[in-house]
């Protein structure tokens, strides 16, 4: 099979910012239909490379040769399209000489893509913007393609759509991505720019970490054998990455055991065992959904959805964007209230929340200070830990604990957010997106602190590597309103989704149809329902009585436990069930009384 031959090249290349070199000796080859993959340590210049590549940047000294007539198109992480007035139009500013005779090239992408053209730059989310100007990339039908984190705020509909494009793109393509799964999927090359050294490898990115591992092995036997110290960093690198990744099999072993508890509690809750109820689950309950429905201009974001969560679950909320992930969460986390339905959580909830839109830092502030206003040592779940320690968990040399947060990368300021939400004292973590622009390294981190968090975890994210290794069960939104619960990984999930038969599917969709028929034909309390409204207030009355009652005993007897142990125990053990019995009773009614709204409603 011939090779073909390259089409860009470039020779050490060298690049400085300051007196710190970026990048010395690059040397590279880009062919015709080749499929790269840029990994890297954020700040290591992975970006900055795509930009000497594309023109963007000129490297300090190298050689470069492009052959003739090569077209080279660069989407970048982030993009200022303040100046256009529709999505459509930036699609449109890819082309070089834009004539009308053209435009079916955009018509092609935005149907393809799903783009609304007709929205505002301004008004538009961002995985609307990333899908715009992936197309404003494609539409030049470029020889080499530049993709810088194209996966960040697309769904993943869209990602396996660009997937698709990428295996069938005939040019040759560089893309720098965190989604491992994607990496997977589209790259037979692999690039790792490691402490201003390039490194390639003629296979795919399935192949990096056993790559890595042997190049960093290499290393470490050079060094010694010429009697040098071993760097820190590359210490570092193989005591810590690679440690983390040799206990990827205890973390999964470990994940296995918790979704098959998750199954458990799902049949417990779901059975007429009233004894497992009221005991072990409800002591552990975080939050408790009953028939929560929330709709926006008419648009049912969720219909008739109940949950459970207990401790130590964690559930990953997926589907597409505009679905109404983050909708859910500010529901099960009572940051918005319902139309119908509840919502209740349990009782000494700290809850930490993790969504880069939310957590600002102050570019003026060092890193030091970010974290730890006053002192040097910080508490971390239960311990301190000093300032700088923490911060090289996070991957930070030390001498970067008194830099400003201005000086960081995009990717490291992500990293220092990170590294704030998690300090924080809590039990339940929420993360919206957390895995936006982090290296590999740093998603190595974070999976190691979720795997060993004590606590309850709800995640949004479209990484499917991720949430295979990290989410017990997976809340399927299809953007109907309808959500599913599925106990396993994210990558069954989808796959299930992708088998079901159309005769399944239309059968679904009797069902639901005939269910909402029942629940239409249901236009009166029944006479058990009318009687407990009746009784149910007067039972809760009397209970709060003994509850009262037995509280006053055990605060004005203060030595009953040493006079009389029995009678201590008899009367904690009857608050424990008159409160739970109140609960129960309580929430029974409430349900009666949202049922009978609705009928008159």
């Amino acid at each position: 099979m011939a090779v073909e031959p390259p089409i860009y090249t470039i020779k050490n290349a060298h690049l400085s910012f300051g007196l710190n070199p970026l990048f010395t000796g690059v040397e590279l080859n880009i062919s015709k239909g080749d499929k790269i993959c840029l990994v890297g340590r954020n700040g290591s210049g992975k970006s900055t490379l795509l930009k000497v590549i594309s023109g963007v940047i000129e490297p300090d000294n190298a050689e470069i040769f492009i052959q003739p007539g090569t077209k080279i198109s660069y989407m970048p992480q982030e993009a200022d399209f303040s100046m256009y007035k529709t999505l459509r139009e930036i699609v449109l500013s890819g082309l070089e000489k834009y004539t009308q005779e053209q435009e079916y090239k955009a018509d092609i992408l935005i149907e393809n893509l799903k783009i609304m053209q007709d929205q505002s730059p301004m008004q538009a989310s961002g995985g609307e913007l990333k899908k715009a100007s992936l197309a404003r990339a494609l539409i030049s039908e470029p020889d080499i393609l530049l993709l810088d984190e194209p996966t960040n705020h697309l769904d993943i509909e869209t990602i396996e759509k660009l997937e698709e494009i990428i295996n069938k793109f005939q040019g040759a393509v560089i893309v720098i991505s965190h989604d491992r799964m994607f990496l997977n999927n589209v790259s037979k090359q692999t690039f790792w720019l490691d402490r201003g050294i390039l490194h390639s490898n003629n296979r795919g990115f399935a192949f990096y970490e056993q790559w890595q591992e042997q190049i960093l092995e290499q290393e470490i036997i050079a060094q010694k054998y010429l009697n040098k110290k071993i760097e820190e960093e590359t210490e570092w690198l193989h005591r810590g990455v690679t440690a983390r990744r040799k206990r990827n099999q205890g973390r999964l072993r470990r994940l296995q055991q918790l979704r098959q508890e998750r199954r458990a509690q799902i049949k417990q809750i779901g059975s007429v065992n009233l004894e497992i109820e009221s005991g072990e689950l409800r002591s552990k309950l975080v939050i408790e959904a009953k028939h929560i429905c929330k709709a926006y201009n008419g648009r049912e974001l969720v219909k008739d959805f109940s949950i459970k969560v207990i401790k130590g679950n964690r559930l990953g909320i997926v589907g597409p964007n505009g679905a109404g992930k983050t909708t859910l969460i500010k529901l099960l986390t009572k940051k918005l209230e319902p139309d119908s339905g509840f919502v209740r959580i349990g009782k000494n909830l700290e809850e930490a929340y993790f969504d880069q839109n939310r957590i600002t830092l102050d570019p003026k502030k060092t890193l030091w200070k970010t974290l730890c206003n006053e002192g040097d040592h910080i508490w971390v779940r239960g311990h301190y830990r000093h300032v700088v320690a923490y911060l090289k968990d996070f991957l930070f040399k030390p001498d970067q604990a008194q830099c400003p947060v201005s000086a960081l990368s995009g990717g490291e300021k992500n990293r220092l957010m990170l590294a704030v939400a998690l300090a924080k004292a809590s039990n339940f973590l929420v993360l919206d997106e957390p895995t936006n622009d982090l290296d590999m390294d740093t998603l190595d981190l974070l999976q190691e602190v979720l795997d060993e968090y004590q606590g309850t975890i709800l995640i949004v994210s479209h990484d499917r590597d991720f949430m295979d290794k990290i989410a017990t069960s997976i809340l399927y939104m299809k953007g109907d309103g309808s959500i599913v619960e599925h106990v396993g990984s994210y990558s069954e999930l989808l796959e299930k989704l992708k088998n079901i038969p159309q005769k399944e599917v239309k059968k679904i969709a009797r069902a639901n149809d005939v269910k909402e028929e029942k629940i239409k034909n249901i236009n009166k309390l029944s006479y058990k329902d009318k009687r407990l409204l009746e009784v149910l207030p007067q039972e809760i009355e009397e209970l709060e009585e003994k509850i009262l009652q037995i509280e006053n005993t055990l605060s004005t007897d203060t030595e009953l436990y040493v006079k009389d142990a029995n009678e201590f125990d008899k009367l904690t053990a009857q608050l424990e069930e008159y409160k739970a019995l109140k609960e129960e009773k309580e929430i029974l009614w409430l349900e009666i009384e949202i049922k009978a709204e609705k009928l008159e409603n």
